[in-house]
């Protein structure tokens, strides 16, 4: 299932909720499984509304007078510890990291001590994990997003008055693709930021794909100039393309010759820390016949930057290139598989033909292997057997 984020009026958590119900998740069933969390002190309630004619959901989160306050530490034990499914804390960690990150950079205190305020605690929480729900219970795996529009203007929040776009927003969503729209609004928020600065796999025009729903998100103010609405389109890979999904990432690279080699894999490795979906050390002769390494990084457009700030701090590079390429992979999803091992997470990757394999992570295979002090070899092995078998079992089922 691919969603496509249609951010003509910007982004925000609610409007997101928003959209997600429309598209089908049952507002009870959200509410139940937030509280399962445990959240409490909260209520949330959906109305229809019209946005230029446009009949969407609105989304409002009703905290009570007492409810709890809490800081980024508190937050991130709170999701830890609770029966959350794994797929689900993942998403809502990475988002309220993101978040509690930027919101450190700008007010200059330790990203574990960034306090979500006693209403906006409980609306990040909400937003945040009600989203990471939504995209399970939907079966999403792929999210897409347009570029986003910024609006203009000033906003009051606990801090004081701040410019439209807030400095977190913006902080945010370094390396993704934004515009000036002129509109007098924050059309993009920080939580939404955070969304879908975490969530989407790239930015650009809708991809080829078979539309199934449209579900639409309100923002709260009603703006005069166009709808102030997120639209969510949601459908599958056209026939000939679902072994196969298309997209445009990033390549840059740099030639360096006058570093320690030893240096060269931190690098990798801090590399792959900031999301780099590949890393290339190629052997090359640079000018006055000198040997060199040509180090090329594979990432995705919002992780343009930091991989650019990695190679320029960390290696002897004094410039660098980097361009868009597209790219083509089959299609693979994480799943969890009932081994000897225990519970473990591995890839299922789809061919052309419609075969399937199974291919276990690297470092789960190393931690059991040390742990069981037996041949990694046989790790490799035995997890993508009884991978294999109960996909087929379930195939034939």
């Amino acid at each position: 299932m691919i969603a496509y984020f249609d951010c003509f009026s910007g982004i925000s958590g609610d409007m997101t909720l928003g959209a997600f119900i429309d598209l089908g998740v049952p507002v009870k069933w959200l509410k139940d499984t937030l509280r399962s969390i445990p959240l409490t002190g909260f209520d949330i309630t959906v109305s229809s509304v019209s946005r230029h004619g446009i009949t969407a959901k609105s989304v409002h989160i009703h905290t009570e007078d007492n409810a709890q306050s809490r800081n980024y530490t508190k937050i991130r034990s709170l999701i830890e510890k609770s029966p959350l499914l794994v797929m689900v804390k993942e998403k809502s960690l990475k988002i309220f990291e993101r978040l509690a990150n930027a919101e450190s950079k700008i007010h200059g205190c330790p990203a574990e001590k960034v306090h979500f305020h006693e209403v906006g605690g409980i609306d990040a929480i909400a937003d945040i994990v009600g989203v990471a729900f939504c995209i399970e219970h939907l079966g999403i795996k792929k999210i897409i997003a347009s570029s986003l529009p910024l609006g203009t203007g000033f906003v009051s929040c606990g801090h004081g008055t701040l410019p439209v776009p807030s400095p977190a927003t913006l902080e945010i969503l370094k390396g993704i693709p934004v515009f000036g729209s002129g509109v007098d609004c924050e059309l993009v928020t920080p939580t939404g930021a955070a969304i879908i600065a975490t969530l989407a796999e790239s930015y650009g025009p809708m991809p080829d794909m078979v539309i199934e729903k449209t579900g639409y998100g309100a923002g709260k103010q009603d703006i005069k100039s166009k709808p102030n609405l997120l639209r969510i389109i949601t459908g599958t890979a056209q026939n000939h393309q679902t072994y196969c999904q298309k997209e445009t990432v990033v390549m840059i690279e740099t030639c360096i010759d006058d570093m320690n080699p030893e240096i060269f894999g931190f690098v990798m490795d801090r590399l792959f820390e900031d999301g780099a979906l590949d890393v290339y050390w190629i052997p090359v002769f640079m000018k006055k016949n000198r040997p060199g390494t040509m180090m090329q990084v594979l990432c995705r457009k919002n992780q343009e930057e930091v991989i650019i700030n990695r190679i320029l701090s960390e290696t002897t590079s004094s410039g660098l290139r980097y361009y868009d390429v597209k790219r083509s992979i089959l299609a693979r999803e994480e799943i969890i598989i009932k081994t000897g091992y225990g519970l473990i997470k591995v890839k299922r990757i789809t061919d052309p033909a419609g075969g399937v394999r199974i291919v276990p992570e690297y470092e789960v295979c190393k931690k059991i292997a040390l742990e069981k002090n037996i041949p990694i070899r046989v790790v490799y092995d035995t997890l993508t057997k009884e991978g294999s078998q109960q996909s087929l079992d379930k195939k034939h089922a």
